[in-house]
Formats: C-alpha cells, structure tokens, sequence
C-alpha cells in the first residue's frame, strides 16, 4: 500500500489474515499506520464464499487487485457435482484472488510470488504458473511476468520476487497489442517500470508454449518430464500462446548498500550483539559443510553446503531478509556485521524495515522484535511496487 499510493493509488479495501497465530500483529500494525475502515482482518476464504454470482458481495468493485500469495498447490480436479465441472484444492490463496477476478473483472492485476513459482512443482516443472496463466487468460486478461532484483535497481537489498501484471482486454486500459516483442520491451508495465534488456526479434516467432486443454488437462499433463521449467525470467502471455525469454535489469541511477541504512552505535540495543562464547557457533552454521548423515532407511549421505559471507559486507546490497531473522538464537541466515568496536551483531528492526523501504519504526506497534522481523521478511521492497504502481496508474 505505501508504494501503490506514492504512486497515485487509493486503497478502497484490503485483507491481512493469519491462520497460525491468535495475535493478528500484520492487521493490527496496518491498522495503526493507515487507520480503520478498509482492512477486513478475516480469512480470504470464508470471504469469497460470500461472494455471489449476481450480487455485490463484500468487496467492492476497484481498478486493481493487488496481492501476494504463498506457492502452494494449485492443481485442480474434475468433480462432475460441481457446477464449473473443475475445482481448485480448498484453502489455496490463488483460488480466492481468482474468484475475486471472477466476479469483478478490474482492469489491472498486479501479483508477486517467489520466483519458484515458475518452477514449482518439482514433478511438473512450471505446471502451477501455467494453471494461473491459463486461469487469467480464460478471464480476458493479457498477462505479463518478470522477475527482478531490488538491488537491480538501486534498492539495498538483494530481493528476488517474481512480479506478475494482467491488463484486462477490451476496457481500454490495456495498451494495444502490438505483439509480444513490443509488450515485452516497452508496452507493458513491467517493461515501463521495471526495464531490462528487451528481447530480439528472432526470440518470439512462433511463441513458446500453448497452453491447451481445460485446467485440469494442465494440471495432469503440463510439465510431466522437464527437468526444467519453460517459463524464464520474463514472458507475456496473450490468448493462452505465451512467449518467454531471460531479460537483466537495466538501471543507471543512483544504488544504496547496507551501510547506508545501519543505525549509529549508540543506539544499539545491548541485546543485538553477539556474545563472545557464540561466536564459535555462529562461525560454524555460516561455514561450509561436508557432513555425513544417514536418512531415516538407513542411507547414508553428504551434506553439503557453502559458505555465506561472515560478518556480511556493508559495501554492497543485503542479503535476502528472511522471516526468520528475528531472536538471539544463532542462525546461518540472519545478517550479522562488525560493530567497529570489535564485537559482532545483528540487524536491528529499524535497520531490516530500511531495508525494504518502510518509514523508520513502521513495524514498532508493540508487537515483539522477532514478529517485526518476521514483517519484514514477507514484505516487499516500496520502492519496487511505486515503479509499477507509477506505471499502472499512468494507464487509466
């Protein structure tokens, strides 16, 4: 939300729900920064069931839909008492972002994932992207993907998430399609708001993948054997014929690294140092590893693993915050610097919230310092979104 409205945008509704905890610490912090009267903090699912085929229903009509969502199983079955004849598993969040699009058409969509959702599952190799893609295609959308790194463009972080724009067709807020070349180097929003190295000519004749059958013949036969997925790091896809190639971000303005976002020493918590007695263990989990191990059946293997920088270099861009950032215990991926002084320590909530661009102390609503890192690590970078949302906004 503070990167949509940096950019143009107002927020008429929203949803923060979560199943695994009593405290609703995400929809309590929103309320506080933003007020009340827009988020409903209630399951998505029970939601959408209220939704009628005719009726308003309880979500209004808007523009953009806007949502991030888990990698789950999207797969679908053939169930013959059902009226579509096709239903997604119960509980996955696409099919309730999908229902929503069902009944309301907006113009635009705008979705992020981790970039493994071009992948997953791991026996059909990109079968979950082609369900969504075919789902938004069957909607009348002209849809669009590309993966990108905050660091790419100047942010302090190294964030990789897989954005995901649709334009509804025959609305008038889509470009015009002047085929997939020219969406995928400069009519698309992503290609607006996130530039890279457009694609040749040679790359996009014929397209790469025609995504046929119902979406339960998708969900049995697309993928079955790649090793690989087909879906690179950029795509659009128009009418379910979907062109695809890997684009790097171009970028030539100003870039931020770790340093510029630490606190000053003296307002450092005690608590965010690393006591000398763990150092040893937090050499170890950070070190590279050749451990034999043996599985539950009695095979015996390798573990292996690299190392990770430590302590992590403040002359260049953040690892990737995690959601387990949070807490004392040592850990191989929380970030830990050199103090100056000759002691080690963690990242500050402040310093994670820097990070992805929030105002300092966004997160400090009372909720404990292990949930604001927690936050953080499923928060998207703002200034990545107010790109796209800048472009998006410019096409109303």
């Amino acid at each position: 939300r503070l990167g949509l409205e940096a950019s143009g945008w107002e927020t008429i509704w929203a949803n923060q729900w979560e199943p695994s905890t009593k405290t609703q610490h995400a929809a309590e912090c929103y309320e506080k920064r933003f007020g009340g009267g827009t988020l409903v903090n209630e399951d998505i699912n029970q939601i959408v069931e209220r939704i009628g085929d005719d009726g308003p229903g309880p979500i209004p009509d808007h523009d953009l839909l806007v949502g991030g969502f888990p990698c789950q199983d999207y797969s679908v079955a053939k169930v013959r008492s059902q009226a579509h004849g096709i239903v997604g598993k119960k509980g996955v969040l696409w099919w309730a972002i999908h229902r929503i699009l069902e009944t309301k058409r907006p113009s635009f969509v705008f979705l992020e994932n981790v970039d493994r959702l071009l992948k997953s599952p791991t026996a059909q190799r990109g079968r979950d992207f082609a369900i969504i893609l075919a789902c938004l295609s069957d909607l009348g959308y002209i849809v669009e993907w590309r993966v990108a790194n905050a660091a790419d463009y100047g942010f302090p972080q190294r964030r990789r998430r897989v954005f995901l724009v649709a334009h509804h067709v025959g609305d008038g807020s889509e470009p015009k399609w002047r085929g997939p070349i020219s969406w995928m180097a400069e009519d698309g929003a992503l290609a607006r708001g996130l530039p890279g190295d457009g694609p040749s000519p040679s790359q996009f004749n014929p397209p790469d993948i025609k995504l046929q059958g119902d979406l339960a013949e998708i969900t049995e036969g697309f993928g079955l054997g790649n090793l690989m997925t087909p879906f690179l790091s950029a795509g659009v896809m128009w009418r379910r014929e979907v062109w695809t190639t890997a684009i790097r971000s171009v970028y030539s303005g100003p870039r931020k690294v770790l340093r510029d976002v630490l606190q000053p020493a003296k307002e450092i918590p005690e608590s965010f140092f690393i006591p000398e007695a763990q150092v040893e263990r937090w050499t170890y989990l950070k070190g590279s590893k050749n451990v034999p191990r043996i599985a539950k059946n009695g095979h015996e293997y390798l573990y292996s693993e690299g190392g990770i920088a430590f302590p992590d270099p403040i002359d260049q861009p953040s690892r990737t915050i995690l959601t387990g950032e949070g807490g004392v215990t040592p850990s191989r991926f929380k970030h830990v610097i050199d103090a100056g002084d000759g002691r080690l320590r963690r990242l500050t909530p402040l310093e994670l919230e820097r990070l992805n661009g929030f105002p300092d102390g966004w997160t400090e609503t009372g909720m404990p310092d292990g949930r604001r890192a927690f936050m953080m690590g499923n928060a998207l970078v703002v200034g990545l979104v107010e790109r796209v949302g800048r472009t998006l906004a410019n096409s109303l």
